[in-house]
C-alpha cells in the first residue's frame, strides 16, 4: 500500500499561490496525463488529436521524444539521436556532492553572484554560479544532492533548476539523486541525510536487524514519496554487498552477511522505491512516484582484505580466499535483477572502487571494477544481461592522495593512466556514466581516443546506447512531462506524522536484546537510574579533519527522564544504564607512523577495546601494490602488529559502573557499526541491548517494556581477534560465535524477547 491519505487534506486547507507557482503552467489532458512547464523556458504547446505536448526543442513540430503517448525507449532513441556529442557527455557525468545551499568549502562547494552564500543574500532555494555552468556549459543533468536547509528549499531549489534546464537546447529534465538519507541517526555516507525534516527510519545492519523484507518494501515505499516531494529520482541506494568481512568499514551500511538475506531485503528495497501505484503508473510499474534505485556495489564490495575499505589506496583489494565469488552476485542476479513487479531490475548499477583480485579469466587484468571489461561487459552485461545504466563510484578518474590514506580520487589499477585515458578505460568497459565528474572535457577527450581507435561512427554509437539508458530512467519517471513540485505538497508529505511513526516503529523493531541475565529487563519506569558519562576521543572524519575530544553524558538526559528518574549518584540508583559504542579503531588499517618508522604501513583493524596483537594474522597478504605511492611494498601483511581502540573508555567506563553500582543492575546500550567482541565486559553485566545506529528513544522502548525486543543479529559475533584472522574475507558465518555467561551464542539470527531465544518465521527462513 501507499501512505497517502493525510495530504490531500493538508493541501487543500494550506495551499498558497507563491510567485513560483504562478509562472509554472499547468496543461492537463483528456487522457489525464498532465504536463507543467515554466513560462519563461520559452517552451509551447504542440496540439495533436485534441491531445498537448510540450514543443521542449521549440521546433515548432512534435518529436517523437515529446510524443508521451510513446515508449520510453522509443522515446530515448528518438532524442539520443538528436544529442551532439558534447550533451551525451554532459548526460553521462554524474555531479559531484551538493549541498542547499551551497557550502563555503569542501566537495560541492559554491558561490553566488562569485559571492559565499552567506554574504550573497541570495535564496537557499537559488542556483550556485558552480551549478549553472556544469547545468548549461557542460550539458550535466544528474545532480547529486546531500545536505538540504528543508524541503520547502529543495523544492523551490528543484523548480529552479527544472525551469533553468528546461530552456537550455533539447529541454532535457534534471535527474536529482540522493545517498541514503532517512537513517535514524542522521549520519549517513558523507552526512547526506543531515538538514531537513524526514521519516527516520533503520538503515544497513539495523534494518536487517528486523529480518523483515516487507518492512524494507513499506520504507521504500515511504521514502520513495518523500525523494520525489525533494525533486530526487534517483536514489543511490541499497548496498546489497555481504557483510562477510566483519572488520570492513562499510558492513554498518549492508543488510547482513547472509546472501539470502540480502537478496530479499535488497529485492524489497528496489520494489518500494521503483513501483509506482496505479493511479501514478506510466508504464509497467514506472510512473511519478517512481526513484531508480542504483543498487550497489557490484560485484561485491565486501570482501576486502584485512577489513581495509577501498575510498581509500590501502584498501583497494577485494579478495576470495575461499573462491567464494558466486555468493557475493546473489543479491544481484537472484534479487536486484529479478524483481517480482513491473519494473523488473534495477535501474542502475554502481560497481565498487575495489580491484576483485584475480577474478578476470578473459582480459587477466587487476583494476578497479568501474575499469574492468571483464566485470562490466562480459559478466554484467552479457553474461546476466543488464542492459541498465552502470555508473563509476565517484572520482574514479581522479588522481590519488599522497599516502594510501588520504581521501582523493580511486583510480585503482589505473594509476598510471592520464585522467583521460582512464575516462576511455571506463567507457570501453562498458559503463554509461561518470560518478562525481562535473566537466565534459575529459569525457569529450575520451571520445576523441575512441574515434582514433574504432572510427566516428563507432563512437558515435556507443555513446547513443549509453544516452538510451540514461534517458530511459528520466522518460519512465515522468520528468518530461511534469518536472515540477508544488511547495506546499512538499512540505505535506515528507516528514509527515504517519510516516514519522512509521519509521519510528522499524527503529524499535531493529533492536536486539542479547543477554537478560534473571530477566531484568525490562524495568519499571520512574526508577532512578545512574547514567556515566563517556569520555569521545579526537576523532577525524573522511577527509581527515578532526574534532575535539569530549566527556560529557552520551545522550539527552530529559529524554531519559521520560522514563526513569535520573540521578549523578550510583548510591541512590536502582540501575545503572551504560550507553557504549562498540569498539573504534583509529587507524583504519594504515599507519603513517608505522610507515615513517619503517614499516610497510598496514596496521590490525581490531574488534576490541583493549590492545591487540595481530600474532596470527596472514603472513604474506594475498594481494598488494601502488605504482605510484608504494610500488616497493608487495607485502601489506600486519602479523605481530598491534592496535587499540580509540574509545577503550568506553571500556574502562563499564567496569568503573560496575564497581560503583555492586550488586545493583548495570545495563548495556551499545551502538554498533560492525561485530565486535563481547568477553571484555559481558559477564560482569545483567542485560545487554544492541542497536545498530537508531535513536535514543527507540532503545528506551525497549529497556523500559514500551516494547518487546524482535531483532535478530544480521552478522555473527566473533568470541575473539583469533576466530576474526581465521575467517576468510569472502565467507559468510565462517567465525566461532562469542558464548555468553549465560550460555547463547551471538550467532546469525540469534536474539531475545522478554521469553527467551527468538525462534519464528523469520529464524526458520533465514539460516545460515
Amino acid at each position: 500500500m501507499r501512505y497517502k491519505s493525510i495530504i490531500i487534506s493538508i493541501i487543500a486547507l494550506s495551499f498558497v499561490f507563491t510567485t513560483q507557482a504562478q509562472n509554472i503552467k499547468t496543461v492537463t489532458n483528456k487522457s489525464g496525463t498532465v504536463l507543467k512547464y515554466h513560462k519563461n523556458s520559452g517552451v509551447k504547446i504542440i496540439k495533436e488529436n485534441d491531445e498537448s505536448f510540450k514543443d521542449l526543442n521549440k521546433n515548432g513540430k512534435l518529436d517523437a521524444y515529446e510524443d508521451w503517448r510513446l515508449p520510453g525507449e522509443e522515446r530515448a532513441k528518438d532524442l539520443a539521436s538528436k544529442m551532439s556529442v558534447d550533451q551525451i557527455a554532459g548526460l553521462m557525468l554524474y555531479s559531484q556532492h551538493q549541498a542547499l545551499p551551497s557550502l563555503a568549502v569542501g566537495f560541492g562547494a559554491g558561490t553566488y553572484n562569485g559571492k559565499p552564500f552567506s554574504e550573497s543574500e541570495a535564496e537557499a532555494s537559488a542556483i550556485s554560479d558552480q551549478q549553472k555552468q556544469f547545468l548549461k556549459d557542460d550539458n550535466l543533468r544528474h545532480v547529486l544532492l546531500t545536505a538540504v536547509k528543508s524541503p520547502e528549499v529543495a523544492a523551490k531549489w528543484n523548480n529552479n533548476v527544472q525551469a533553468f534546464v528546461e530552456g537550455l537546447g533539447l529541454g532535457i529534465p534534471a535527474n536529482n539523486s540522493s545517498d541514503p538519507r532517512n537513517t535514524a541517526t542522521v549520519t549517513s555516507e558523507f552526512n547526506a541525510g543531515a538538514g531537513g525534516t524526514i521519516s527516520l527510519w533503520p538503515d544497513g545492519l539495523a534494518m536487517g536487524a528486523t529480518f523483515d523484507p516487507e518492512l524494507t518494501k513499506q520504507f521504500g515505499e515511504i521514502a520513495a514519496q518523500e525523494y520525489r516531494a525533494l525533486g530526487i529520482t534517483t536514489a543511490l541506494s541499497p548496498q546489497v554487498d555481504l557483510g562477510t568481512e566483519p572488520r570492513w568499514y562499510r558492513i554498518a551500511y549492508v543488510f547482513s552477511e547472509s546472501p539470502e538475506l540480502v537478496k530479499e531485503m535488497g529485492k524489497a528495497y528496489i520494489e518500494g522505491f521503483q513501483t509506482s501505484d496505479k493511479a501514478s503508473e506510466i508504464k509497467n510499474g514506472w510512473g511519478y512516484q517512481s526513484v531508480n534505485a542504483m543498487v550497489k556495489h557490484w560485484p561485491g564490495g565486501g570482501p576486502e582484505e584485512g577489513g581495509r575499505d577501498a575510498h581509500w589506496a590501502m584498501g583497494k583489494f577485494a579478495v576470495y580466499p575461499a573462491d567464494n565469488f558466486k555468493d557475493h552476485l546473489k543479491p544481484f542476479t537472484e534479487g536486484a535483477f529479478n524483481l517480482d513487479g513491473g519494473t523488473k531490475k534495477a535501474a542502475a548499477v554502481m560497481p565498487y572502487y575495489t580491484i576483485s583480485f584475480d577474478r578476470d579469466d578473459v582480459y587477466n587484468e587487476n583494476v578497479g571494477n568501474g575499469f574492468s571489461k571483464y566485470m562490466i561487459t562480459e559478466l554484467l552485461r552479457d553474461k546476466y544481461g543488464y542492459d541498465g545504466v552502470v555508473c563509476t563510484d565517484w572520482l574514479i578518474t581522479a588522481n590519488e592522495g599522497g599516502t594510501p590514506d588520504t581521501f582523493a580520487g580511486k583510480p585503482w589499477g589505473a594509476e598510471e593512466l592520464s585522467v583521460a585515458e582512464r575516462h576511455y578505460k571506463v567507457l570501453k568497459a562498458g559503463v554509461d556514466q561518470f560518478g562525481g565528474n562535473n566537466e565534459k572535457g575529459p569525457v569529450l577527450e575520451a571520445y576523441q581516443m575512441g574515434v582514433e581507435e574504432f572510427g566516428e561512427d563507432y563512437m558515435r554509437k556507443r555513446f547513443e546506447r549509453s544516452a538510451v539508458r540514461l534517458l530511459k530512467n528520466i522518460f519512465r519517471t515522468g520528468l518530461f512531462e511534469n518536472p515540477y513540485l508544488d511547495v506546499e505538497e512538499t512540505k505535506a508529505i515528507v516528514g509527515n506524522a504517519e510516516f514519522m511513526q512509521a519509521g519510528y516503529d522499524a527503529q524499535v523493531k531493529s533492536v536486539v536484546m542479547l543477554k537478560n541475565k534473571n530477566q531484568v529487563l525490562p524495568i519499571k519506569e520512574k526508577q532512578a537510574v545512574y547514567i556515566p558519562k563517556i569520555y569521545t576521543p579526537v576523532t577525524t572524519d573522511w577527509w581527515g579533519k578532526a574534532t575535539s575530544a569530549t566527556l560529557d553524558y552520551p545522550v539527552d538526559l530529559e529524554l531519559i527522564n521520560n522514563y526513569y528518574n535520573v540521578t549523578d549518584d550510583p548510591k541512590e540508583a536502582d540501575f545503572a544504564l551504560v550507553f557504549v559504542k562498540n569498539p573504534q579503531t583509529k587507524e583504519a588499517g594504515y599507519s603513517k607512523i608505522d610507515r615513517r618508522e619503517g614499516g610497510n604501513g598496514y596496521v590490525p583493524i581490531s574488534l576490541q577495546y583493549e590492545t591487540y596483537t595481530a600474532t596470527t594474522a596472514r603472513e604474506k597478504s594475498i594481494a598488494a601494490g601502488d605504482p605510484v605511492i608504494d610500488p616497493e611494498i608487495t607485502n601489506r601483511s600486519y602479523k605481530g602488529k598491534t592496535s587499540t581502540s580509540s574509545n577503550i573508555m568506553d571500556l574502562r567506563t563499564l567496569e568503573d559502573t560496575k564497581m560503583l553500582m555492586g550488586n545493583k543492575p548495570v545495563i548495556v546500550s551499545i551502538t554498533a557499526n560492525k561485530p565486535m567482541i563481547f568477553s571484555e565486559f559481558e559477564s560482569q553485566v545483567e542485560a545487554i541491548v544492541l542497536n545498530f545506529g537508531i535513536s535514543t528513544q527507540a532503545v528506551m522502548d525497549i529497556v523500559s517494556g514500551r516494547a518487546e525486543p524482535s531483532g535478530l543479529l544480521p552478522v555473527q559475533m566473533p568470541a575473539n581477534m583469533k576466530t576474526v584472522e581465521a575467517q576468510q574475507e569472502d565467507v559468510p558465518f565462517d567465525m566461532i560465535p562469542y558464548q555468553d555467561s549465560e550460555g547463547n551464542l551471538y550467532d546469525f539470527g540469534y536474539g531475545l524477547d522478554w521469553d527467551g531465544i527468538i525462534k519464528d518465521e523469520r529464524t526458520s527462513k533465514f539460516k545460515e
